[in-house]
């Protein structure tokens, strides 16, 4: 067996597959209940279970995402005092991060071990909006007990909107309203990568030197102030081609994502915004 098709056998056998048989269990456990649309609604406790599992995890990439943006400031001080001096740069930087408690690469860790699981619940779900006899095959071979199979195929309409389908391609038959699918994915997207910058390091704006002449932006500013907007719509752009049922999942996701960034550090980007709207001075 190759090295290729060994990591492809883990990756179904340790996520792949589990994440079937939970959603399925999340399924008749809300079919049971007689709750409509449960395969959406499945989607979104599913997602939920998730996120719930990666909290810690997510915590702590948050947290030294924060560190590492409070900590831009001194970093552009030292890259200007030690301009040229590659390894006097690199010391204090060093000793910056030990004096602050902080480590580069913990955001790392959190997501190379989320990535995994992300990718198997996306795959999940590409399976799942199939309508059909053949996915309901697929699906019951790959459950762990014959009690949890599914005897008829699952209703894939959530709320009118059959999530197999692409907003690309109800929008000749829906009308202009599934337009509100790629949009509310980019609002959720655009807010959630607002809020985790640090409102005093805005890339808005250039700030100005001692004579009154704008600074020019590094890169990773540039970077930052592209990706607020650029990635959004991204996302957006994808979602206007993706299935619905993957816009419910993603969108669950971010919103996660929301509540859990304002649970660690507030309103973050928004906060000038708020303040700016309630008539204080920043």
């Amino acid at each position: 067996m190759s090295l290729f098709s060994f990591i492809g056998s883990v990756f179904h056998n340790l996520l792949y597959v589990p994440i079937i048989n939970l959603l399925v269990v999340l399924y008749h456990a809300l079919n049971f209940i007689h709750l409509p649309y449960a395969l959406g609604f499945a989607i979104v406790a599913l997602t939920i279970v998730i996120r719930l599992i990666l909290y810690p995890l997510m915590t702590s990439q948050l947290k030294a995402s924060k560190k590492m943006q409070e900590l831009n400031p001194h970093l552009k001080n030292l890259k200007e005092k030690h301009k040229g001096d590659a390894k006097m740069l690199q010391q204090e930087t060093m000793r910056l991060y030990k004096e602050h408690g902080v480590n580069p690469a913990a955001g790392c860790l959190p997501v190379l071990v989320q990535l995994p699981i992300i990718w198997a619940l996306y795959s999940v779900l590409q399976l799942i909006v199939k309508p059909g006899i053949a996915t309901l095959n697929e699906i019951n071979a790959m459950l762990y007990s014959s009690s949890i199979k599914l005897v008829h195929p699952w209703d894939t309409n959530f709320f009118g909107l059959p999530l197999g389908q692409t907003p690309s391609h109800l929008i000749s038959i829906i009308g202009p309203i599934v337009l509100l699918i790629p949009i509310l994915t980019g609002v959720f997207q655009y807010i959630q990568t607002k809020m985790i910058m640090v409102p005093s390091q805005q890339p808005a704006e250039k700030k100005e030197d001692k004579n009154g002449k704008k600074k020019e932006e590094d890169f990773a500013t540039a970077f930052q102030t592209q990706s607020l907007y650029i990635f959004p719509l991204m996302i957006g752009f994808f979602s206007w081609g993706f299935p619905i049922g993957l816009s419910l999942y993603w969108n669950t996701f971010t919103i996660f994502g929301i509540i859990q960034q304002y649970r660690i550090s507030g309103l973050g980007g928004f906060k000038d915004w708020v303040d700016k709207l309630n008539g204080r001075k920043k």
